[in-house]
């Protein structure tokens, strides 16, 4: 399959992700791939083997949004997976240049000064563009300029940070595709994919599973070299004026240990800026 075959190289990568089992038909005898087969998928979807064959095959690129479906529910796949297949299939136009790094306003940078809890604001790629002290004394890698893929997979600081780092790094990548979506011949994609791609096995094994996640929130477990062990709330919000911005804030249970150690952070953030300004 070539590369510009999205469709087929997506529709192989989850069809290769479900067990014959899952979806009732049996595991006796030998299987040459994993997965289920490609006349599986087809009997189970309702089309030809041949037809779907040619979808696989980048032979037919214009399926309808109902025979997608049904492929879809056959692979398991969830809403954002669903989206995601349909999207793949969609007109596009093909953009060539750089895009221009978004700009926070001024009103969401105060924001992020006085809401009391770490926070950031990243880009479609997971680009910090502005981030907290409190933000920066819980990672000091969220600072302007980083990328959370990169941190999660290159930076062994990092990664000692993250209690559940696997767990970590799956979700970063379902949602850096979503995030994306199909426009995967943008320069800044090219590079950072091509990039991790080089430098980590891990990240080339979870990008072939062409997972795809819904933005949401979660629970992160982290052991801090400061405080000890966090357990934080993370929560996604997309900003309402198009730019495609997301501002991510982290908090603990209040009243919780966690709580008290993130007001300890702070504090000790505090007291290192007053010793600097008294310098």
């Amino acid at each position: 399959m070539s590369d510009d075959n999205r469709l087929g190289v997506y529709l192989r990568a989850r069809r290769e992700l479900v067990r014959p089992d899952a979806v009732g038909l049996p595991t006796t005898g030998v299987r040459r791939v994993p997965g289920l087969r490609r006349e599986e998928v087809a009997l189970l979807a309702g089309v030809s083997a041949d037809y779907y064959l040619r979808l696989e095959q980048g032979r037919d690129r214009n399926p309808s949004p109902q025979v997608l479906e049904s492929i879809a529910r056959v692979l398991q796949l969830d809403e954002a997976g669903t989206s995601y297949l349909l999207g793949l299939v969609a007109p596009r136009a093909r953009r060539t240049r750089r895009r221009r790094r978004a700009q926070v306003p001024p009103s969401l940078a105060q924001l992020l000064e006085v809401v009391g809890v770490p926070a950031v604001i990243e880009d479609r790629y997971l680009d910090i563009l502005a981030s907290n002290a409190l933000a920066r004394l819980l990672d000091p890698t969220l600072v302007v300029g980083e990328n959370r893929l990169r941190s999660v997979f290159l930076d062994q600081a990092v990664q000692a940070l993250h209690t559940e780092w696997e767990s970590i790094c799956g979700s970063l990548v379902a949602a850096f595709r979503t995030s994306v979506g199909s426009d995967t011949d943008d320069p800044r994609f090219v590079e950072l994919v091509g990039e991790l791609s080089l430098a980590s096995e891990r990240f080339r094994q979870l990008w072939a599973r062409h997972d795809v996640k819904a933005l949401a929130g979660g629970t992160m477990l982290l052991d801090h070299p400061q405080v000890g062990p966090l357990t934080l709330h993370r929560q996604k919000f997309t900003l309402s004026d198009g730019s495609g911005l997301i501002m991510g804030t982290y908090h603990a249970e209040p009243g919780s240990e966690s709580a008290e150690k993130l007001a300890l952070l702070g504090s000790l953030g505090s007291d290192e800026a007053a010793r600097l300004n008294q310098r």
